[in-house]
């Protein structure tokens, strides 16, 4: 507790700062989730307080961030489309998701995996960086032109004929659930049928629409509607806050831009009562826990989103961890990665369970929060206490706020996370596949892959494949690598290892010497296979020297094996020389020691290889060319 006041002052400005820097973050996030401004600004305060309070990075400030919200917009549209478009219906489903990742992220601490995330491949993380800014940026430019698809009567209409299929399907699926359903009477089902209102299937209808409308294909697909119904207040308000964002950076960097676009620009659409279209409601008061995420729990609601769930703990914990490593930079301290992901696990699900949207670690707040003086977990505490007091003192005021200002304050987001350093890298990045006469960067094939897919499919698979593609193409080098570097060459050929500069030459082709640097894996086996065919037919010994070679995982176990079955098969006597310990472990459990190889011909060093060697090789091939010709 000593050390949580130690920098009292440093850390109440620093969490003042951060959290009026937050505010506006958190509002449109929450918008751009579907979930509404509410949700963003839960997010952001319990997040910030209990990530802070239990996490391994003193001066980390957490709430909503572009990479969580957009896989959160994901999990939100599909299970609201599950439940008639109606997000009340949906939102314990949808809270339990949220849940689920936060547990998620505590046993990824608790399991140690903190460390493990360095691994993931740059390009994966680029690629699905800029996706991010792709998929914020397009969503946001129908409500920056104040289009709305589901409000859209002449858009909506066009749904009507499948609205009405939908309706009719799920009255005969109830029907074949409560038994009723029978081919002599289908009086219940018209009757049912004859309930079914006008404003029933607009709202499926709408539904459908808002759907169809929704990611970025949707938006495109859409977009030249909006552009033939602009609402031109809608956009005035959102480049106004866009020019503001941008130009009040270039004259201080002291008083975050976005708090004082949304500040002017919302001031004054409400000052000169202008006809905008206003942010949902804020509800006033405490928030209070949304217990239906217990009582109303439905395991097929979430079980196809189990993924997903997964997904977001480990893309929190990504974007949590590489933030922890700018604050060290920042601090010249260290983090502690285990305890941080507990840290966010335990804000992600406390905030899941008051309603609002998960998030991690965000750079940016981060940043002005250390520049701001904050030094220890009381500054992301401080942040989080004071968005509760904007949110209890100022809800209704938060109301008013323009829905078309958050939409500008988003464009600048989607902007800002897109990895340029990644993309200026694409031309001059080494050319190191062919795909016909055509030479790639395989790095810059992987991040395009995951834009693309990520931009225009699913965040979460995308993701998957980016690094199944990665993980294949770094084992196909690293195999080409071992093989070059493990060449197969006859000993008079290959340039030997300083010890072996006193090797008998009158058994150089008795002897045949196999080098193995690196680790013998399923990425290089198929080079190894050949040893049997590449060794000259003089030989009759086969020293393999392993001392380089500090790991071998069941594939090169059982290629090894099958080539000295072959070598012994042909006459060979086979020699290991310093047999580290993995490879050892291995070669015992499938008796390859001392059952193919006996103890007595595993040597320590090459010297005692050597001093065996000359005891009992022969030079054969100088016996055959010295014995006399019988005709």
């Amino acid at each position: 507790m000593k050390n949580l006041f130690s920098n009292l002052k440093g850390d109440l400005f620093g969490g003042i700062t951060a959290g009026i820097v937050a505010l506006p973050l958190a509002l449109a996030f929450g918008v751009s989730s579907g979930m509404g401004p509410s949700a963003g600004l839960y997010g952001a305060i319990f997040i910030s307080f209990f990530a802070a309070l239990f996490g391994g990075t003193s001066t980390q400030i957490s709430g909503p961030t572009a990479p969580m919200t957009a896989v959160s917009m994901v999990v939100i549209a599909g299970i609201v489309a599950l439940y008639d478009g109606s997000l009340e219906k949906a939102l314990p489903a949808i809270l339990l998701i949220f849940l689920l990742a936060g547990l998620m992220q505590i046993g990824l601490g608790l399991l140690g995996i903190g460390k493990y995330i360095r691994y993931i491949p740059y390009p994966v993380v680029s690629g699905f960086m800029t996706a991010i800014g792709v998929i914020i940026l397009v969503t946001q430019i129908l409500p920056a032109l104040g289009y709305y698809p589901k409000e859209d009567e002449e858009f909506v209409n066009q749904f009507k004929p499948m609205a009405e299929e939908i309706i009719l399907e799920n009255i005969l699926k109830e029907e074949a659930g409560e038994g009723i359903l029978v081919l002599e009477d289908f009086e219940e089902t018209i009757s049912r049928a004859g309930a079914i209102t006008e404003e029933d299937m607009m709202k499926e209808a709408r539904t459908l629409a808002q759907t169809e409308a929704s990611g970025v294909i949707g938006s495109i697909k859409v977009l030249p509607r909006a552009l033939q119904n602009i609402n031109w207040l809608e956009l005035i308000l959102a480049l106004s806050t866009i020019v503001i964002i941008y130009g009040f950076k270039r004259i201080t960097t002291a008083i975050p831009s976005a708090l004082v676009a949304l500040i002017v620009v919302s001031g004054v659409a409400y000052g000169f009562g202008l006809d905008y279209r206003p942010i949902e409601q804020i509800p006033s008061g405490f928030p209070v826990p949304n217990l239906n995420i217990f009582t109303e729990f439905e395991l097929g609601a979430i079980s196809p989103y189990v993924f997903t769930a997964l997904t977001l703990a480990l893309l929190g914990a990504i974007d949590s961890l590489l933030t922890s490593v700018v604050a060290d930079n920042m601090t010249k301290t260290k983090h502690k990665p285990n305890k941080e992901l507990i840290g966010q696990g335990i804000g992600n699900s406390i905030g899941a369970i008051f309603g609002g949207i998960p998030g991690a670690g965000a750079t940016i707040r981060t940043v002005v929060n250390i520049n701001a003086g904050g030094k220890t977990k009381l500054s992301g505490m401080v942040a989080g206490v004071l968005l509760l007091i904007i949110l209890l003192a100022l809800g209704p005021v938060a109301s008013q706020i323009p829905a078309a200002v958050l939409a500008g304050i988003l464009v600048t987001v989607g902007i800002g996370v897109m990895d340029y350093k990644g993309l200026k890298a694409i031309p001059s990045l080494p050319k190191d596949i062919s795909l016909g006469p055509i030479k790639l960067s395989s790095e810059v094939v992987i991040m395009l892959i995951v834009l693309v897919l990520s931009s225009i499919w699913n965040l979460v698979y995308a993701v998957g494949v980016g690094l199944v593609i990665a993980s294949l193409m770094f084992m196909k080098k690293m195999g080409d690598l071992t093989a070059e570097r493990s060449d197969v060459k006859p000993l008079e050929k290959e340039e030997g290892w300083a010890d072996e500069a006193n090797f008998p030459q009158n058994l150089k082709e008795e002897v045949f010497i196999k080098h193995l640097k690196g680790p013998l894996f399923f990425g290089s086996t198929s080079e190894f296979q050949q040893l049997a065919d590449q060794i000259p037919r003089t030989a009759s010994t086969v020293i393999i020297r392993m001392g380089r070679m500090q790991y071998m995982d069941q594939s090169g176990l059982y290629t090894l094996e099958d080539v000295l079955i072959d070598l012994k098969k042909s006459g060979m006597n086979i020699l290991l020389v310093n047999v580290l310990p993995q490879p050892r472990y291995m070669m015992e459990r499938v008796n390859v020691i001392p059952k193919l190889i006996p103890e007595e011909h595993i040597f320590t060093d090459f010297d005692q290889c050597l001093a065996w060697v000359k005891e009992n090789v022969k030079d054969r091939h100088k016996a055959i060319e010295s014995a006399p010709v019988i005709e």
